[in-house]
């Protein structure tokens, strides 16, 4: 991956905006991060929008990750004084898990505020998360209805609302926001593996590349067990995967050539949807 990522469509501009502008409002900000890549998937401008404010971070799609790893990056969070918890998006009861810890952080602040004389009020939350962590289908569950619009695809989620969960707390929806480039290599990778960069704008050849040879390293067999091939990495390698990984599939050839466009595309897809096995592609280790 030779050239640096850009994607910041002009509605993810807006939202950096109005966040900035209405984060005042906010008393705890709960960060959703990708499970499968914790650190790649926290978005660094948060932190400085953010500022000061209580932060809940939630790690999605638990049932996609290594779970061994993700108990480590638990620990790695604690150890940083960071409220953090891991969800299945699958599991309602869970949510409201996620709605009392916000709670619980919250409550010496409600205290202080019911001290003073103030009215009660719901508690409000902003939502926050770079494209396809899981957030529209956080907030829909949490609404218990179809509040925004869901889909597999990053950044479907375009507009700001405020949706009432229960009578002592609201949660504040923003779109899906990433950095304009981005400098360190393994984040982009990081961030293209867990399907959050839209992939025609990716150099899908070198992240095929990548990806094989981590799982390799990582979770042997992954690919030789999920498409019947041996991997033998010497100077040809690539292609006679593509071939192989083809002929597994019955991906029909385009003008007598292997349609390598096919193969990416089914190999990609099954990293995403967990054929390939549960899979964390970042380790707290990889931070030392």
């Amino acid at each position: 991956m030779s050239k640096q990522i850009q994607w910041f469509p002009g509605h993810m501009a807006k939202a950096r905006r109005e966040i900035s502008e209405k984060i005042k409002l906010i008393d705890i900000v709960i960060e959703l991060v990708d499970a499968r890549a914790p650190l790649s998937s926290k978005n660094p401008m948060f932190d400085q929008i953010c500022n000061n404010k209580p932060r809940l971070i939630v790690m999605t799609k638990k049932d996609l990750a290594d779970e061994r790893v993700t108990n480590k990056w638990i620990e790695y969070f604690k150890k940083k004084n960071i409220d953090a918890i891991c969800v299945n998006l699958k599991n309602f009861n869970e949510y409201q898990l996620v709605i009392n810890i916000s709670k619980e952080i919250l409550k010496e602040k409600m205290e202080r505020e019911a001290k003073r004389g103030l009215k009660p009020r719901a508690m409000r939350a902003m939502v926050l998360g770079i494209p396809n962590v899981g957030k529209s289908t956080f907030i829909n569950r949490l609404a218990k209805r179809k509040a925004t619009v869901t889909g597999n695809r990053p950044g479907v989620t375009k507009a700001q609302q405020i949706i009432r969960v229960d009578k002592d707390f609201e949660l504040f929806d923003t779109p899906g926001v990433l950095w304009p480039r981005f400098e360190d290599i393994n984040i982009a990778r990081n961030i293209a593996l867990i399907g959050s960069i839209k992939q025609d704008i990716l150099p899908l050849d070198e992240l095929f590349i990548y990806a094989v040879k981590y799982l390799e390293a990582v979770y042997p067999k992954r690919v030789m067990d999920r498409y019947d091939i041996e991997i033998d990495f010497n100077d040809d390698w690539v292609e006679k995967a593509y071939d192989d990984i083809a002929k597994n599939r019955k991906i029909k050839p385009v003008r007598g050539y292997t349609d390598y466009d096919r193969v990416m595309e089914v190999f990609f897809n099954d990293i995403f949807d967990g054929s390939m096995g549960k899979i964390t592609w970042e380790r707290p280790d990889d931070t030392l």
